[in-house]
């Protein structure tokens, strides 16, 4: 179902835009050169050098906000492709005004329209839509496609952070990230009773945690090439 559009959202929106990122190009067709103005990084966006990490999909900002909450030495761009959600949580923002939080109104296909090559520490993928039929596989955001393009944006090193309610989705993540060359790390079948320390429950994790299904979640390790030359 449908959500129903929020009730002057393009004005809510535009009252936002002091806590607002603007990604550009978000057209496949379009040939338009991107602009150096719109990329963004931790000096550019913070005015400092601290750690940069990235949510994709941060729905209503939830997670977001409290992480900038409880982490000020981090600064953080939460994405989000759907402008009737992230109103919500641009809103919380401009009441809160986290130093280190901006939100973000784009699509993952376009990261490297934000960002230029090795920029992000860390990645966060909260839930992210299972698409469970095969044919939409290629929209999952932890299909192959995906990949190399966090691949791009990711420093050497830097850290892909999953947690979803999905089994299904869970097993093809662990089967993408490994064969395109994602090291694992800390792969729990049940997040809530693995002893675990520090996680930041969402909206999503809290409702499915209520209903007793058990929580996934893993980390992948960005090391640049993999072993299968991508």
């Amino acid at each position: 179902m449908r959500m129903r559009r929020k009730k002057n959202l393009d004005e809510r929106l535009a009252a936002c835009k002091p806590v607002m990122l603007y990604m550009q190009c978000q057209n496949e067709h379009a040939g338009d050169p991107l602009s150096e103005e719109f990329f963004a990084d931790s000096q550019k966006i913070f005015g400092n050098d601290a750690p940069l990490y990235l949510e994709i999909g941060c729905g209503k900002g939830g997670f977001a906000i409290e992480f900038a909450k409880r982490n000020p030495g981090i600064n953080l761009i939460a994405v989000e492709k759907t402008p009737n959600v992230l109103v919500t949580g641009m809103e919380e923002q401009m009441r809160l005004g986290l130093p280190n939080l901006r939100f973000c109104l784009g699509q993952a296909e376009y990261l490297d329209h934000l960002f230029h090559e090795n920029t992000i520490d860390r990645l966060f993928l909260n839930f992210s839509c299972p698409f469970p039929k095969k044919q939409y596989a290629n929209h999952r955001l932890t299909h192959a496609r995906f990949l190399e393009i966090y691949r791009k944006v990711l420093k050497d090193g830097a850290e892909i952070h999953q947690k979803t309610d999905n089994m299904h989705f869970f097993e093809f993540s662990i089967e993408q990230l490994s064969a395109n060359g994602f090291p694992l790390k800390n792969v729990s079948l049940d997040l809530h009773n693995s002893g675990f320390e520090g996680n930041i429950m969402t909206e999503y994790e809290k409702r499915f945690s209520d209903l007793g299904q058990p929580i996934y979640r893993l980390e992948a390790i960005n090391y640049g090439g993999n072993e299968n030359g991508k």
